[in-house]
This record gives C-alpha cells, sequence and structure tokens, in this order.
C-alpha cells in the first residue's frame, strides 16, 4: 500500500485552535490557566477561547450532561508545543507547583513529552521537539526506537533556581493531534489520501502522518480496538481541530480531494469542515 498521498498539503500549514467538549467551563478555564498556564483570551455563551497571550490554542465548549469518553473513535490527546526544553521544564515546574497529577512521562528521542488529563479526561500531552537533524530516518520504527522515561530530574535540573512561572511562553503552540479510529488503512484513506498529510512512521496498529517531513501533526491509532464505533453525540472530547493553510486555492484543493472521498464537508467561514470515518471532524481554513 502506498504510503504518500498523490497530493500533499503544504509545509507551510499552522494548526489552528483544538474545539473540546468540557462540563464545567468554571473547572475547566481554571485547570488550564493554573496548571498549564493558559490565559483566556475571550470567554462568553458557554465558551472559552484559551492561548498564551499569541495565537488561540483551545476552545473549550460547555456541556453540563456530556458524559465521559468510553470505548469509541476519538480523542486520544493533543500536543501543547513548547518553543524549547527549558519551555517544557518551566512547563513542569508549573504542573508541581499547582499540585496537578500527570498520567506520564515519555522521552521518544524526536520529542519529549509529559501527559495529563484535564477535569473531564480529555488527554493532553505538554512537548517539546529535539532539534531536527536528530530525529534519525522517520520512516523506519526501529531506528526511532520505544518511548524510554522521560528524565524528569534532568529537566528540572535546569528551572531549579526559578520560581514557578504562572504563564506559559507566548511561543507555545498546537503542536498535534492524536485520534482513535476504528480502522488504519480507512483512516488513512481519508487523512493521507483525502487531507493530503504524508505518513512517516507505520505501526500495525498506529500510523504518524504530517506534512513538510515533520515527525506527525496527527497520529491515528486502534488501541481502543479495531473497529470501534464513531464518537456518539453528547460525550466529552474533541468537538474539531483547525488546519490553517496560506490562501483559499490551497484550502479549495484539500477540499476537492476530500469530497472525492466521499466524506461529507460543510461549509464554514474561510474554509470546510470534515469528518472522517468515525465522525473525528477537522476544520481545514485560510
Amino acid at each position: 500500500m502506498s504510503t504518500t498521498s498523490a497530493a500533499a498539503l503544504p509545509a507551510t500549514l499552522r494548526l489552528g485552535p483544538v474545539h473540546v467538549t468540557v462540563t464545567d467551563l468554571g473547572r475547566s478555564v481554571e485547570f488550564y490557566e493554573s496548571s498549564l498556564g493558559l490565559r483566556t483570551h475571550r470567554r462568553g455563551d458557554g465558551e472559552a477561547v484559551l492561548g498564551a497571550g499569541g495565537e488561540d490554542l483551545l476552545v473549550l465548549v460547555e456541556d453540563p450532561g456530556a458524559r465521559r469518553a468510553g470505548r469509541h473513535a476519538g480523542l486520544y490527546h493533543f500536543a501543547l508545543l513548547h518553543p524549547s526544553r527549558l519551555e517544557l521544564a518551566r512547563a513542569a515546574k508549573r504542573l508541581i507547583d499547582a499540585r496537578t497529577p500527570i498520567s506520564g512521562a515519555s522521552d521518544h528521542n524526536i520529542s519529549e513529552a509529559i501527559y495529563l488529563p484535564d477535569p473531564d479526561g480529555n488527554g493532553i500531552e505538554l512537548a517539546a521537539d529535539r532539534p531536527r537533524e536528530t530525529w534519525g530516518d522517520l520512516s523506519d520504527p526501529t531506528a526511532i526506537g520505544g518511548p524510554m522515561p522521560l528524565d524528569m530530574q534532568g529537566l528540572l535540573a535546569s528551572v531549579e533556581d526559578e520560581q514557578p512561572r504562572a504563564e506559559a511562553s507566548p511561543e507555545l503552540k498546537v503542536g498535534h493531534l492524536h485520534l482513535h479510529v476504528g480502522d488504519i488503512d480507512r483512516a488513512l484513506g481519508f487523512w493521507r489520501d483525502g487531507v493530503g498529510f504524508q505518513v512517516m512512521t507505520r505501526f500495525p496498529s498506529a500510523a504518524f502522518i504530517a506534512a513538510g517531513g515533520y515527525h506527525h501533526h496527527l497520529g491515528l491509532n486502534t488501541w481502543r480496538g479495531e473497529g470501534v464505533p464513531p464518537q456518539p453525540d453528547g460525550v466529552v472530547g474533541l468537538r474539531h481541530w483547525t488546519i490553517l493553510l496560506d490562501g483559499a486555492e490551497d484550502v479549495a484543493a484539500v477540499r476537492e480531494r476530500v469530497e472525492a472521498t466521499g466524506a461529507a464537508v460543510e461549509d464554514r467561514p474561510g474554509g470546510f469542515l470534515a469528518r472522517d470515518p468515525w465522525r473525528n471532524a477537522v476544520e481545514i481554513a485560510a
């Protein structure tokens, strides 16, 4: 099976805000501000837009009756990418100061990462990339090696003389999304052949795909089981994520490919929204 799409997304793409359902907006805003150092850019009508003073990174939408995610497709985590290892160390120190539990911490060779849930169980990765020239051959999973435990002691040593910083760096950005799906090949039929990502690393139960040679803008996995159903209505988790392209002609080219896969497409200002076979939604805009 081909690992490249007929037409690729431009390397200049950026990831825009991730839209997430939460059950208690006040509780979630407090968590993202105190534990992650985000700040509220705008708030109203059951919705809060958060960032780090630069671009909008996260849109929280309140649904008090939403259920916890179950054994179905949907969000595994979204990654907030820090501009340096030093800023990731500051993020770790902030978590400790706020007494925020984490669920894991890994060294992936290409990046270092801390994992944690938000109050509704939505998965978050706090990451910092290693220099691109050290990544090696991404197409060979054995060359990358498996994740190792993060050297948290070494990470924190770089900020041991600093006071915890209340706010994250304004250079913080959305690094990638990682989704649960029911079938990797079928998922690639949408995300690779339609949207236009390139496969960077492939495992039997996961694929990591990107534009411009990045290690991944999107992870896909079947770790909740082959053939899991789509995300149902009325659960917390991903509403949609956002891919930002340079111009309307880029958006139109992606839309044409996505429609050719048979996926339903909805008009949005400056672009469109489409869903993969498991209702994982992406907005693509100029």
